[in-house]
């Protein structure tokens, strides 16, 4: 809705569209649900021995059909409810052109996109699971969230609902955007994109922030990674 008037500067809609996007996340930690991206940092607990490797594979094969069936339902309530209709069609015209930035570049660049996204996805949550209080929560999600939004990462949660949304509104009739090959915007295109930001989220949440917090904080000490006295010595 805050990218499809035209009278925003480039800077200002993607800022704006970024700060909207936070909404997501902070009701995600705010009211505990269950976030695919964010899971990923369940590897430090596997590593640490106090769940099983099957047993995060389960949660997030769950989790992330679950958040699709989620993302799937909010496709048809903003469909029946005449949401693409608002600024006189032009957020359906938008869900277009977002659908179809996301499907066009190549898999390798949404894969990267991918990383970069759950990098910062997690470093949020991180920041959501230190904060004592609502307001902390908020607060301390607003700038990486807004940040990978504003920078064009892919978020296969996320992307559940845009992709699909943008075919909707394609099949539906609403004004192509210029100089975009809305061609692509097709279920073919969806599963292309979420499937490159699917395993980019599993590798930047998991390895880059994941694991990477668990080397870093000294949890390896005890099994002797740096000899004796470990990393703490």
């Amino acid at each position: 809705m805050v990218t499809s008037d035209s009278f925003l500067s480039f800077a200002a809609a993607k800022l704006l569209g970024g700060l909207a996007f936070c909404l997501g996340l902070v009701l995600v930690l705010c009211c505990g649900s269950e976030l695919f991206t964010g899971n990923s940092l369940m590897v430090s607990g596997a590593m640490e021995h106090r769940i099983g490797w099957g047993a995060m594979l389960g949660n997030w094969a769950v989790v992330w059909i679950g958040n699709l069936l989620g993302a799937l339902l909010a496709v048809a309530l903003v469909s029946a409810a005449h949401i693409l209709d608002l600024n006189a069609g032009a957020a359906g015209t938008t869900a277009i052109a977002v659908a179809t930035a996301k499907i066009s570049p190549s898999w390798l660049t949404l894969f990267f996109r991918g990383i970069l996204c759950n990098i910062f996805v997690c470093l949020a949550v991180r920041i959501g699971f230190a904060a004592r209080s609502v307001a902390d929560k908020v607060l301390g999600i607003l700038l990486p969230i807004s940040a990978f939004v504003a920078c064009g990462f892919e978020h296969c949660v996320a992307n559940m609902f845009f992709l699909p949304m943008g075919l909707v509104a394609k099949l539906t009739g609403y004004a192509l955007p210029s100089g975009a090959d809305a061609s692509v915007v097709s279920v073919t295109g969806i599963l292309y994109n979420i499937s490159a930001a699917t395993l980019g989220n599993i590798v930047g949440g998991a390895i880059f922030v994941g694991l990477a917090y668990w080397f870093v904080q000294g949890h390896h000490a005890d099994r002797g990674i740096f000899g004796k006295g470990g990393a703490n010595a």
